[in-house]
Order: structure tokens, then sequence, then C-alpha cells
């Protein structure tokens, strides 16, 4: 049988991989971005075409240039972000295991007992929160200066496009380990950014439980009043009947 610990750092590597192509695209704009060039292949042309990768990165003009450095800067802080995350979940994985039995918060009260593991948490939860902020705000610069370049070197629909997958990529994989950090040092506990439990629905909806209850009362209320609508129309009737009786000779 293959062991748990081995498993987990399988699926966080893999998660890894698969985290590193949307970072690299979504931080190094200027390269990825489809940018409009002008087509030197037809005289006093002013069509334009998509440039190539290469044509990007040879782009001599100083705001490009400006925006290229700022892009490889903010994957380089991504990359120490990145390294701080991956030993930060290496450690989880050596030193912690996870009792669906028990609950989320338990691991505060049983890893007092061990004042050196405690210490290694809080530390390297303390750096991840610290380095993720920072990152965060350079990342907010690198979207800043590369929306001016789209303005600037706009081409068509899909220059908007790529510009808003790419970057949404990056916003959601923050905003997650944001909370993962926000939450593991708030709560002293340590959560991982990297695997997740599905949840399964086992009880039924308070809000629907509530509404079938109410539609109920209603249906009982409505069947009382019918039953005492019939019961005064009987009444009625055989009142009638009564006064017909007698005042017949």
């Amino acid at each position: 049988m293959i062991d748990e610990d081995i498993v987990q750092r399988i699926k966080v590597a893999g998660i890894f991989l698969l985290q590193v192509y949307k970072v690299t695209t979504g931080t190094m704009l200027s390269l990825f971005i489809p940018q409009s060039c002008s087509d030197d292949s037809l005289v006093n042309s002013t069509d334009s075409r998509i440039c190539s990768l290469q044509e990007n990165y040879e782009n001599a003009d100083g705001y490009h240039k400006t925006v290229m450095y700022w892009n490889a800067f903010s994957f380089l802080t991504f990359f120490t972000y990145y390294m701080i995350e991956l030993r930060r979940e290496e450690w989880a994985i050596k030193f912690l295991d996870i009792d669906n039995d028990k609950p989320d918060n338990s691991l505060k009260e049983i890893i007092v007992k061990e004042p050196k593991l405690d210490k290694t948490m809080d530390r390297l939860n303390l750096w991840y929160y610290r380095t993720l902020l920072f990152n965060c705000g350079v990342y907010g610069i690198n979207l800043g200066l590369s929306a001016k370049l789209v303005k600037d070197g706009y081409h068509s629909s899909s220059t908007l496009s790529c510009f808003a997958s790419f970057s949404l990529l990056v916003l959601m994989k923050l905003y997650n380990s944001l909370e993962v950090a926000r939450q593991s040092v708030k709560n002293d506990k340590m959560m991982s950014a990297y695997m997740s439990e599905f949840v399964s629905f086992n009880v039924l909806d308070k809000d629907y439980l509530e509404s079938k209850e109410l539609n109920k009362k209603v249906s009982i209320n409505d069947i009382e009043v019918v039953i005492n609508d019939n019961q005064e129309d009987d009444d009625e009737t055989n009142f009638n009947d009564c006064k017909t009786e007698e005042l017949m000779p």
C-alpha cells in the first residue's frame, strides 16, 4: 500500500506544475498578451497583425521594456513565495496529518505539547503570510503597468480577453492563498494551500425545511377554512329547512 505522505506529495507536485503555467502567463503579460505590430510587408500599409513572442521580447520601446522588467520581478516574487509555500507544505506533510474524525481546530490544543513544532509552525505561517502580502503588492503594480501596455498595443478583443483571463487565474490563486495564510495565522492552525476536501451534502437544507413546514401550515389552514365554510353552509341550510317546516300547515 502506498504511503499517504507520498500520495500527498504527488498531489502537491501536480497542482504546483499546473500553477507554474498560469503564473508564468499571468505575470509575464508583456510577452503573452496579443499586441499590435505593423505589417512591414506592405508599403505604406496601416494594417496591423499580432506580434510574435520574439517581437514582444525584442520590442525596444522604453515603456515596454520597463513593463517587461517589472513582469520579470513579479515572476521572481512569485517564485520566492512558491518556495516558502512548498517548504511549508512539505513540513506539514512530514510532521502533521489529517484526521476527519477530529475538528479542524484540534491541532491548536495538540501542538502546544510539542513546543519545537509549535514554534516552527508559527514561523512558517508568518513568513508565508508576509511574503504573500508583498507578492500581492508587486502583482498589483504589475497589473497597473500592464493595463497601460494593453491600451497602447491594443490589437483586437483577444488582447483584452487574454489580459483578463491571465490576470484572473493569478488573482484567484492569490485570493485562495491569502485566505489560507490569514486563517492559519489568525487561528494558529496549518491549512493546506493545495489539498482541499470534497464536501458531501448529507442533510436537507434548513430553508427548504422551513418553507416546507410553512406550506404545510398554510395547507392545513386552508383545509380548516373550507371545513368551517362547509359547516356554516350546512347550518344555514338546516336552519332554513326548519323554518320551512314550521311554516307548513
